[in-house]
């Protein structure tokens, strides 16, 4: 088991865990943890001893996105959106197949990072939302190619320009998530998963991933304009409106 203070990454046979381990902040992500997954996702699927990467949130929290809490000016996060879009390609790259599990909260770019694994379970009562809208921002981590691949235009407009937050089994019913269960049955399921993936033919499974990704989405291209849309939103008064509005619980208020 090897850790870097807030991702702990651990084998167990066939079973590559990378476990985001910052419960205190609902294991909200910063530039550090999103360097350290990406590098733990890489090293995962080089290792042919490792056949399955499961991607998971120590605590009630998968993660509630980016981490705001030390927010002083635009350039502490420029960091952050750098180690984003390789974090979000080493995931979706992977050869080996990797399954992201939600008990409790996926928001913003915590959201991206689940979405971006192969298969993605969550609890029927979890938390799904963007959570972009209410601080000036679009959505980002690959959200813009893959949730309008899961679930078309008119939706993935819904869900990010209104802010709504969806249940986990409400996300499943969408096409958003691969497949939700009741939460006290989510630790039994994410085993025989873990479990079935892990015993398939590895080159197929490489082989089918990569393949049904290319053909309906192109996620390194979203990638790289979510990254200069996001760079140019983040040095708005309306996102540091946003981020003022955000710290002190209240509504934003735009363009004044």
């Amino acid at each position: 088991m090897s850790s870097a203070s807030t991702v702990v990454v651990a084998r167990d046979g066939a079973v590559g865990r990378i476990t985001l381990n910052a419960p205190e902040r609902l294991n909200a992500l910063d530039a550090d943890m999103l360097k350290a997954i990406a590098a733990a996702v890489t090293e995962l699927d080089a290792d042919p001893a490792v056949r399955i990467i499961v991607l998971a949130g120590e605590g009630r929290a998968f993660s509630a996105g980016a981490d705001l809490s030390d927010y002083e000016k635009v350039g502490d996060l420029d960091g952050l959106l750098a180690e984003l879009g390789p974090t979000v390609r080493a995931i979706v790259n992977a050869g080996t197949p990797v399954l992201s599990l939600v008990p409790a909260v996926a928001a913003g770019a915590g959201l991206s990072l689940a979405l971006a694994a192969d298969y993605t379970l969550v609890a029927d009562e979890a938390k799904i939302l963007l959570a972009f809208g209410g601080l000036g921002l679009m959505p980002d981590g690959g959200a813009t190619a893959l949730v309008v691949a899961s679930i078309g235009r008119a939706r993935a407009l819904r869900f990010a320009l209104t802010g709504e937050r969806i249940s986990g089994s409400q996300a499943a019913e969408w096409g958003l998530v691969s497949e939700s269960v009741a939460a006290e049955d989510f630790s039994t399921r994410a085993d025989a998963l873990t479990a079935q993936l892990a015993a398939l033919a590895p080159e197929g499974v490489a082989r089918t991933t990569a393949a049904v990704t290319a053909a309906i989405v192109d996620v390194d291209r979203a990638l790289g304009r979510e990254e200069t849309e996001q760079h140019a939103l983040m040095r708005t008064d309306d996102f540091a409106e946003g981020v003022a509005a955000f710290r002190e619980k209240r509504p934003p208020t735009f363009g004044a």
